[in-house]
């Protein structure tokens, strides 16, 4: 029995002349969380949804626990939990009706107790109409969706968009112990926090191509922090080893730092400040900074 739950080969899509993805090539064994990272419009959806069969690939093919996306389709997706970027709903039915009617396709016995428990778990009101239901409301709705048929694989595209950070950290508890019980996840997010708190490895694409695949303690440790200092007196000094893009002003003092943040700690250390800022830049950042060098 093969150990891969996806694998990806010379995957790509062009929508006339325009890229949507090119030759991606991924492998995610079974059992595992993994991130696909990158900025929005790099090509995240496109290869979900050629993974899903919502979309038909210009060339390659996919393997989804051993059968093929396209011409297995419907085997596939019966192992499989999807949630969508963007949900949408039939206006008429609310949030109970949805639920009750996925379950019927997947023919999960007794569906009610289980639907009731994950709505309690949301805090979501499953006989309000989905028309008045909030998009974080919506999205609470496809989570369970996802869920309900306790899939194989779980496909997840930017799934906390919408919700608050209560429901945000209820959601990453569900999907770690989800992951505990043996559920491989596939996780695309452009927001790098979510993709450290979750993910085993990292595929990055960028302008529709793969630039690396990582494991996610490397990444960190190559990942920037952009440094703004203000200084005691208007002075020059040497920058620590890993800063780059040096912009002084009178006494505040801005570089991007990239390297293990001990280092950076201790160049801090041997002299005073007036004010010390360490933030995260945004994805695209990094990917500019690092993989373009």
């Amino acid at each position: 029995m093969s150990s891969i739950a996806i694998e990806v080969h010379n995957l790509s899509k062009f929508y006339g002349k325009n890229l949507g993805i090119e030759s991606v090539n991924l492998s995610i064994n079974k059992g595992e969380i993994f991130g696909f990272i990158g900025p929005n419009g790099s090509g995240k959806s496109t290869a979900i949804r050629a993974m899903m069969g919502l979309l038909i690939p210009s060339s390659g093919r996919i393997n989804i626990l051993g059968f093929d996306a396209q011409t297995q389709g419907v085997e596939a997706r019966k192992r499989v939990g999807y949630l969508p970027s963007e949900v949408n709903y039939y206006s008429e039915m609310n949030a109970r009706e949805i639920l009750e009617y996925h379950a019927k396709i997947y023919r999960i016995p007794n569906p009610q107790p289980l639907i009731e428990e994950k709505a309690g778990y949301f805090e979501l009101d499953l006989d309000k109409p989905i028309d008045d239901l909030s998009f974080g409301n919506k999205k609470k709705c496809a989570i369970i969706q996802a869920v309900l048929h306790n899939p194989e694989v779980l496909i997840l595209d930017e799934p906390t968009g919408g919700l608050d950070p209560l429901m945000q950290n209820r959601f990453f508890e569900l999907m770690e112990d989800l992951n505990n019980q043996g559920t491989t996840l596939f996780f695309s997010s452009h927001i790098l926090s979510e993709i450290q708190r979750l993910c085993d490895r990292a595929a990055i694409i960028q302008k529709g191509k793969i630039k690396a695949v990582e494991d996610i303690h490397a990444l960190l440790a190559k990942q920037m922090k952009k440094v703004r200092l203000i200084s005691l007196n208007d002075e020059d000094f040497n920058l620590p080893e890993g800063a780059d893009n040096y912009h002084k002003s009178g006494r505040k003092h801005n570089f991007d730092y990239i390297g293990k943040p001990d280092g950076l700690i201790h160049w801090l250390s041997q002299r005073n400040w007036q004010d010390v800022s360490l933030t995260e830049p945004d994805l695209e950042s990094i990917f500019m900074n690092y993989y373009q060098r």
